[in-house]
């Protein structure tokens, strides 16, 4: 896959992705997501937690890219979202159903962006622009190396 995939195919693909990850995710106990990977690393419920972050930015980007002719959008700083939001403070499952319920519904939204949408320049992290296409392509990317880092995915 590429950013010039068929947003459906993208969509499919991130589907298939949290379809597969979610009896993974289930099947840790609250001790397991509670511990961290290493000293000074995030635990899964934060892990999980910032893809939840990830997911309400990235629907902001989605849906507003096709409002205009570009979008301009203030960058994420997930340190501090993770922090301020306490994840690791919050039940495993109920990160995990919000992170299943927000996943579900983006590759909705993903599927359903026109094509001729693809190309609106994005500008989020620096001042060179990336596209929405690749925005969308990244985001499933984007899940898959954190879901990794959990153990869910190889």
């Amino acid at each position: 896959m590429t950013d010039r995939t068929p947003f459906p195919t993208i969509a499919a693909k991130l589907l298939d992705t949290v379809e597969a990850a979610l009896p993974k995710l289930r099947a840790l106990s609250e001790p397991q997501a509670a511990r961290p990977r290493a000293a000074g690393k995030w635990n899964p419920k934060q892990i999980i937690g910032h893809l939840i972050d990830s997911a309400s930015n990235n629907h902001q980007r989605f849906v507003r890219a096709q409002e205009g002719a570009a979008l301009t959008f203030p960058p994420y700083a997930q340190e501090h979202w993770v922090a301020c939001q306490h994840y690791a403070d919050r039940p495993w499952e109920d990160i995990v159903t919000l992170w299943h319920a927000y996943n579900v519904h983006l590759a909705h939204v993903i599927s359903n962006i026109p094509e001729d949408r693809r190309d609106v320049p994005c500008v989020i992290e620096s001042e060179s622009p990336v596209t929405l296409g690749f925005l969308a392509f990244d985001y499933g990317e984007h899940l898959r190396h954190h879901l990794a880092q959990v153990g869910v995915l190889r």
